[in-house]
């Protein structure tokens, strides 16, 4: 190595800490050091050691500078062998229980470094850097070998923030990153691991070959749960919101969330619920909600979210309660409430939502100071071996998006893995940020325990097979430490398998199984709902005396900041339409948030522009336009109001959805609305649609009230940007699990957003939006249509005398202002136009009656701008027998929803319209 090369580490912490205490006090540092700061300038161009004396005498010594340059150097190359370890001591620790570990070029040997043998007997001032004080490079390895090569691989080097690289390096130095329990916390380690074992033994041998996706191989996680929620309750932790998938879910259910065994038995039995609002799920998808008292008295909510086989989804909602929970009880503290998030390692490597998930973990709108990551790594996905899972080195390398740091753990090491969860822990509390935990064990049977994995994997399962639980393991180890003896083991197990024996024949002399809700603290106001209450009348009026209220603080700006004229005059049109009694949508949707707050509520909308609206029409965020200060007057209403919040969501549809649906379950009383840019931009969200929002009330016995607005219409804007594809909502609708409604007018909209918040039960809400509507002037409602209203959800024509009507026309949505200007256009008085404004559940009874009123009508019309094959129709088959007689005005069907071509999209819109009221223009078939 020359002897410049040095000036690599010269930005080192250690380095400049050194130098600083040498312009301090010289005679401080070693006599070699001062020799070279002598000829050393920090903070010019020359850095070498030309200006320094020929011999200087220092403190008695004669130091030549060849000397002073060759220990230097050293010093320098143990520096950067450090550095070796910290950035890359990860790749060669002993943190694979089964195989080898794979090899990564270079090593840490010391001759990499310039070192030799020769030099390990030397003692070296950069052992300071490390804590340990100057030692000799032996006992520096040895040091660095404990902290960064042992059952525990430390990645954090790539962090930005110097704060958090030297506490990290601060306490590894502290305690070599080695465990260090007393033999009580031993025991109790012990006691929990004994617990995991036994429980997946118990259940193999009682239900042989019934799927419980055991954690067998990575039983550890469950002490180092343990342990997280006692330390966290020492940080005033007063939360826990869980999210994991199948693998070890029951065992934890069982032996950390407090879950009876004697449920999940029944659960395996195969048993009815005694209920029969819900069809249930697999018992490993279900939720949970305990309180737990930690042995400092402390009391911790422990909720474990319910989630389907789609693996990560589960990540997002459980942001989301956490946040919900933030926002609601903890907003001065928020780190009170911790999220957990439990990965597999080929679903965090291999599912896009993840990265979504990462991505919003330091936004305003989504962040939850920090969530601790854990993966179960079983180095297998199913049948896939890791090496065809991943590109990357780590299933965990996501977490390097957020410069998290990551704890690498051989899951076999259950003291490594306690510690390792406590020190995410103190990370986590400290910076407000995420961590992940890498426990890397095995998977002891196939991806569920009717599969034979010696199919694809013989040599790794021969393995498996001769080795030795961590349980075992651990025992052993206790026993040779003096702290246990063979007989404490078996006490421990006999005990455990009792319980279990206890239980199992408790739950067998019960014929059904029950379902404890999920969170049922936050939703003990709330009752179930099954569609004839979902039809009837809520009431949604307000006062006049509130709308004015709230009209005059959205309509004025603060006279001391500077905002663009044209935004000036937008938001003091607000007042001029209410005092004109002529409402447009923006002011539907401005005054039944309004209301909603000083009525108490909070309200939260996010998705993609939210705040001032894709289509410009919201402006709920209006920005001081020489300084970029948000001002949000829905937060000016009263000292008493509910909080609005409003944030444009990053990018994401698939992540913010499932967040908005989690903030949505743990806030029953907030209006909770996701928007998306152009209908169909939901797509990118499907899985949410059709595991959460569809179903999960049938599955877990959960309510939801997320609404989602879709903005839909055939403006020729091309096939994305035209439909919301309401069929696919619509094909998921069955029995009482959701609302789906088409609005047409502003008070309509003002009172389902209220209805929304209104009624005693919660069910998801799909509206499709307009675009082109928002600044129709014929789109306006009266200020007494909002006060003294309710949502219709049918709307009869109010324009046409009922014996005048030849042609009956139903239709949703903004294809009904098309028609109507085409009837005013031809002067028609003998066409009526009826909306359905509520397509699920579908309004039978007013349908009914609106098909008795015009009785005479000789000719019935469903119209939708739609091809045959989307919109309402099929839907409209399915729940109206009367529908099969209509005669169908719509597009031609087609794959692509809409005709890219302008042209060609005015062209298919008008024949659809020439065709509703000339029948002869059939061009239909």
């Amino acid at each position: 190595m020359d002897k410049y090369s040095f000036l690599n580490a010269a930005h080192s912490a250690y380095f400049a800490d050194l130098y600083d205490q040498y312009l301090q006090n010289p005679d401080s540092v070693e006599p070699s050091w001062r020799a070279f700061f002598q000829g050393f300038d920090f903070g010019s161009e020359r850095y070498g050691l030309e200006d320094a004396v020929e011999t200087e005498k220092v403190m008695g010594d004669e130091v030549s500078c060849e000397h002073v340059s060759i220990s230097v150097t050293k010093e320098f190359q143990v520096l950067q062998l450090i550095d070796g370890y910290r950035n890359r001591g990860h790749l060669f620790t002993k943190t694979n229980p089964v195989r080898d570990r794979r090899t990564y070029q270079p090593t840490l040997a010391i001759e990499n470094f310039g070192l030799s043998e020769a030099d390990l007997d030397t003692t070296f001032s950069a052992g300071n850097t490390i804590g340990s004080g100057a030692k000799t490079l032996r006992n520096i390895i040895k040091h660095l070998e404990n902290i960064y090569c042992h059952s525990i691989g430390v990645e954090y080097m790539y962090i930005r923030k110097p704060e958090e690289i030297k506490w990290f390096q601060e306490k590894l130095s502290i305690n070599d990153n080695l465990p260090n329990f007393s033999a009580d916390e031993k025991k109790h380690i012990l006691k929990k691991l004994n617990e995991a074992v036994s429980f997946e033994t118990f259940l193999h041998t009682k239900y042989v070959g019934q799927k419980r996706f055991s954690l067998e191989g990575g039983e550890s996680l469950i002490p180092a749960l343990d342990a997280l929620i006692e330390s966290a309750s020492e940080y005033n932790v007063k939360e826990f919101v869980m999210g994991m998938a199948h693998r070890g879910r029951l065992s934890t259910l069982t032996n950390i969330f407090g879950k009876s065994a004697k449920d999940i038995f029944s659960e395996f039995d195969g048993k009815d619920y005694e209920q029969e609002v819900f069809d249930g799920d697999v018992k490993y998808h279900l939720g949970w909600t305990s309180d737990r008292e930690t042995k400092n008295g402390n009391k911790i909510n422990l909720n474990i979210a319910p989630n389907p086989s789609h693996l990560e989804t589960v990540g997002a909602v459980v942001e989301g309660i956490a946040r919900a929970k933030q926002d609601d009880k903890y907003a001065d503290n928020p780190s009170q409430v911790l999220p957990i998030v439990v990965h597999g390692d080929a679903a965090i490597a291999g599912q896009g939502l993840v990265y979504e998930i990462v991505q919003m973990s330091q936004l305003d709108g989504y962040k939850t100071s920090g969530t601790i990551h854990i993966v179960v790594n079983n180095q297998i996905g199913f049948t896939t071996n890791y090496l065809d899972a991943r590109s990357s080195t780590y299933c965990t390398d996501i977490a390097k998006v957020t410069l998290s740091p990551v704890l690498h753990v051989n899951a076999d090491d259950v003291e490594a893995v306690v510690h390792a969860m406590l020190f995410a822990l103190h990370f986590r509390m400290k910076f407000q940020r995420d961590v992940f935990i890498d426990l890397l064990g095995y998977r002891k049977y196939g991806h569920n325990e009717g599969d034979e994995p010696r199919f694809t994997q013989p040599k790794l399962y021969k393995a498996i097979a001769k080795h030795k639980n961590p349980r075992d393991l651990y025992a052993e180890k206790l026993i040779a430490e003096g702290i246990i003896d063979d007989a404490y083991v078996q006490k421990l197990e006999e005990e455990y398998k009792q319980k279990l024996e206890e239980n199992l024949e408790d739950s067998r002399k019960e014929d059904t199984t029950e379902i404890t809700p999920f969170m049922q603290n936050e939703w003990e106001d709330f009752t179930t709902a099954k569609e004839e209450e979902m039809m009837k009348p809520v009431d949604t009026t307000c006062s006049v005396a509130d709308l004015e209220k709230v009209t005059k603080v959205i309509s004025t700006l603060p006279k001391d900041k500077k905002f663009i004229r044209k935004i000036e005059r937008l938001i003091q049109s607000r007042q001029t339409m209410f005092d004109e009694d002529k409402l447009d949508w923006a002011m539907g949707e401005h005054l039944a948030y309004g209301t909603l707050l000083l009525d108490g509520n909070d309200v939260r909308i996010s998705g993609q522009d939210v705040e001032r609206g894709t289509f410009s029409h919201r402006h709920a965020v209006v920005k001081v336009e020489d300084s970029e200060e948000e001002i949000i007057l829905h937060n000016q209403l009263s000292d008493t109001q509910g909080k609005f919040f409003i944030y444009n969501s990053l990018l994401s549809e698939y992540g913010v959805v499932g967040f908005d649906y989690g903030y949505a379950m743990a806030s029953p009383k907030t209006l909770t609305i996701w928007e998306a840019q152009f209908g169909d931009f939901s797509n990118g969200a499907q899985i949410m649609l059709d595991q959460y929002i569809s179903a999960a009330e049938d599955k877990w016995k959960i309510q939801n009230g997320l609404v989602m607005l879709l903005p839909h219409g055939y403006e020729g804007q091309g096939a994305e940007h035209s439909s919301g594809r309401m069929e696919r909502y619509l094909q998921l609708c069955a029995k009482d699990n959701m609302f789906v409604a088409d609005c047409t007018t502003p008070a309509n909209m003002f009172h389902i957003l209220r209805r929304q918040v209104k009624a005693s039960y919660r069910k998801p809400l799909v509206i499709f939006t307009p675009k082109s509507l928002l600044r129709n002037p014929k789109v306006v409602s009266t200020v007494d249509e909002f006060a003294n209203g309710s949502f219709q959800e049918v709307i009869d024509d109010p324009e046409i005398k009922t014996a005048d009507v030849k042609t009956l026309v139903f239709v949703t949505g903004k294809f009904y202002y098309d028609l109507q200007e085409e009837r005013e256009k031809l002067e028609r008085t003998d066409v009526a136009l009826v909306r359905i404004e509520q397509l699920f559940p579908l309004p039978t009874n007013a349908i009914h009656a609106i098909l008795d009123k015009y009785k005479h009508a000789e000719d019935i019309v469903w119209a939708q701008e739609e091809p045959r094959n989307m919109g309402a129709y099929s839907h409209m088959l399915m729940h109206l027998d009367a529908v099969k007689t209509f005669r169908v005005a719509s597009r031609r069907p087609y794959g692509a929803p809409a005709a890219g071509s302008t042209v060609r999209s005015k062209k298919r819109h008008k024949e659809v319209i020439d065709f509703v009221f000339d029948k002869t223009k059939n061009n239909q078939h």
